[in-house]
């Protein structure tokens, strides 16, 4: 007979629906507590992998009623709100024939689950185009209008020209070759955006832990150059360094 820990690397391999079905009818019958607890597990693991797909396929049909204007293109940004550091965008286009799962707002993930989803993202999309802009630049122009160049080199970075931009609540006006179609909360409601700003976050999140290393006693790998209390705290108490907004500090030192 195998052994309750055996059938529980089993369980631990298996994540498609089809999978988990097939170890739910091996061991529903086994009335060993600690079997019937992992079929439970699978049951449940099952009815998530569900409402996950649900959730899923109503993303994909927002975008359904834009297929008209071919490849459609998701925007967003990261890092309008931090005191330091640079404000990043991605455009994302996905692949019409395969739905990924999981995509969100990306602030409604965790850090590994964003981790995980760039990766696929990155792999399996049709292109992706990053674009960034620098404080100083954001104290220069506006974090708004750094914002739509960021956006605009993302776009401009896709090696795929889109028929349509899929965008989270504004209108680029530095792109008006393209249709450009503004989503309020579009990260929840576009998988193009949800993509785009899963790929935004975890790329400026990478950049901000790299510069935690050069100026460590604002803990940028922590706050990402957010107004922390302590981040905030430690402004006042060594001053602000290369990378902080000065336009955006000035009640702080």
């Amino acid at each position: 007979m195998e052994s309750v820990a055996d059938i529980k690397n089993k369980l631990a391999g298996r994540g498609s629906e089809d999978e988990l079905l097939s170890f739910i009818r091996a061991y529903d019958a086994d009335e060993r507590a600690g079997v019937k607890k992992l079929v439970l597990s699978a049951i449940k693991k099952t009815e998530d992998l569900r409402a996950e797909k649900a959730r899923t396929k109503e993303m994909y049909r927002f975008e359904e009623q834009y297929l008209e204007y071919g490849f459609l293109c998701g925007i967003d940004e990261v890092g309008r709100g931090p005191l330091a550091g640079p404000v990043y965008a991605a455009a994302v286009i996905l692949p019409a024939d395969e739905k990924l799962l999981y995509l969100n707002d990306s602030k409604k993930l965790s850090e590994k689950k964003r981790e995980e989803l760039y990766d696929i993202i990155m792999d399996r999309a049709v292109a992706v185009g990053i674009g960034s802009v620098s404080h100083t630049r954001i104290d220069e122009i506006n974090i708004l209008q750094a914002t739509y160049e960021a956006m605009t080199e993302a776009v401009k970075n896709l090696s795929v020209k889109p028929g349509a931009l899929l965008i989270d609540a504004v209108h680029i006006p530095q792109l008006e070759e393209f249709k450009q179609i503004s989503i309020i909360k579009g990260d929840a409601k576009s998988a193009s955006i949800a993509a785009a700003s899963i790929v935004a976050k975890v790329t400026r999140d990478r950049v901000m832990k790299e510069l935690s290393s050069k100026y460590p006693e604002y803990s940028f790998d922590k706050n990402k150059g957010y107004g922390s209390e302590a981040h905030i705290e430690a402004i006042r108490k060594c001053g602000p360094c290369e990378i902080h907004r000065r336009s955006f500090i000035g009640n702080f030192i």
